[in-house]
């Protein structure tokens, strides 16, 4: 899919987060000259043709109290990873859940699943709680612990000058 500059404004002027306002698509459009229900309905074709991934709350977990974040990594069955990552990233704790490959024999974990909490102990208690779902499938895991708070950012495109 080519990106004409409609396309390339609509990304622009959302880039940063839409606007806190009761009709964020009315807000962009008339931004870039369009009306909202066109704004969006671009957006949708953006997210469908696989040039835009998804649109989602990013919240700061330190400003929210979770100031404990420990990305959970499992050694489990590749023959059931599928199937019990999905079951993972579907508890309400976990932000975000994905397969990785091995790197043995230093590193046997291919399921990793992040967990936020207000202390460590509660931190431990969800990865108890991940532990019991992958049951006899999983061969041990870690908890790795963040010790910075890195900027995260995606690709940024620039205005056409």
């Amino acid at each position: 899919m080519t990106l004409g500059n409609l396309d390339r404004e609509l990304i622009v002027a959302t880039q940063q987060g839409l606007p806190l306002v009761s009709d964020p698509w009315a807000a962009v459009g008339e931004q870039i000259g369009i009306s909202g229900d066109e704004a969006l309905a671009r957006f949708q074709r953006l997210q469908a043709n696989g040039v835009l991934r998804r649109v989602a709350a990013v919240p700061n977990h330190y400003r929210l109290g979770y100031h404990f974040n420990g990305m959970t990594v499992w050694d489990v069955d590749d023959e059931r990873v599928r199937e019990l990552g999905r079951a993972t990233g579907e508890l309400p704790f976990v932000s975000h859940c994905y397969r990785r490959p091995r790197h043995l024999p230093l590193w046997p974990y291919n399921l990793f699943a992040m967990v936020h909490g207000t202390s460590r102990d509660e931190v431990e208690s969800k990865a108890e709680r991940i532990h019991e779902l992958l049951g006899d499938a999983c061969r041990g895991h870690q908890i790795l612990y963040s010790s910075a708070i890195l900027k995260k950012t995606g690709l940024r495109l620039q205005r056409k000058r």
